[in-house]
């Protein structure tokens, strides 16, 4: 929302019929839980209506996948397919930092948790994937999980893949983020 707002008012977008000034509505106005207040639009609107007002519109690949699912283990399977359906590109990589990510929340925050998915291109071609969930608390942990442990080893993996991991706290709830290696390509 950020980006879109500061891209707005850097283009002085008014909506004079109204006399409403876009960046200050959006900035009071609340809407429902993932929308952002311009059009009650979604992120992925948001993020690509703020590139193209900043110049830089020019779609590169698939606009970031974001969904809002409960944290079941059996949602697992179909979430690594739906990654892999939208990035359509073998994917191992993600679809594991994925499931690693939601099967946290299930262990560490409980069975059912809302939470939000995020996986997107960043501007130098690597792939970002996002867990959000409301558990401020629950932070991950890197542990080394002894040989005969069956549980501990989800951010070890991730850390293993992943060129970078960390936690973003808010101050409700967190995001738990990781990039993964050099650019990918395109899907046809």
């Amino acid at each position: 929302m950020e980006e879109l707002r500061d891209a707005l008012a850097a283009h002085g977008i008014t909506l004079p019929s109204l006399r409403v000034d876009l960046p200050s509505f959006a900035a009071e106005y609340r809407p429902p839980a993932g929308l952002i207040a311009l059009g009650n639009c979604n992120a992925a609107t948001a993020y690509r209506l703020a590139a193209v007002l900043r110049g830089d519109g020019r779609m590169q690949g698939p606009p970031p996948l974001d969904l809002e699912l409960a944290a079941m283990p059996e949602a697992l399977a179909g979430l690594r397919r739906t990654v892999r359906r939208h990035l359509d590109v073998p994917c191992d990589d993600v679809q594991l930092c994925v499931t690693e990510l939601v099967a946290n929340v299930v262990r560490h925050v409980g069975e059912g948790t809302p939470v939000r998915v995020r996986v997107a291109r960043t501007d130098g071609g690597c792939v970002r994937v996002e867990v959000t969930d409301p558990d401020a608390r629950a932070l991950p942990v890197l542990v080394r999980a002894a040989d005969d442990e069956e549980e501990g080893r989800g951010l070890a993996l991730l850390d293993a893949v992943a060129s970078r991991w960390g936690v973003e706290q808010g101050s409700v709830g967190k995001t738990v983020w990781c990039e993964l290696g050099g650019p990918m390509p395109l899907g046809t």
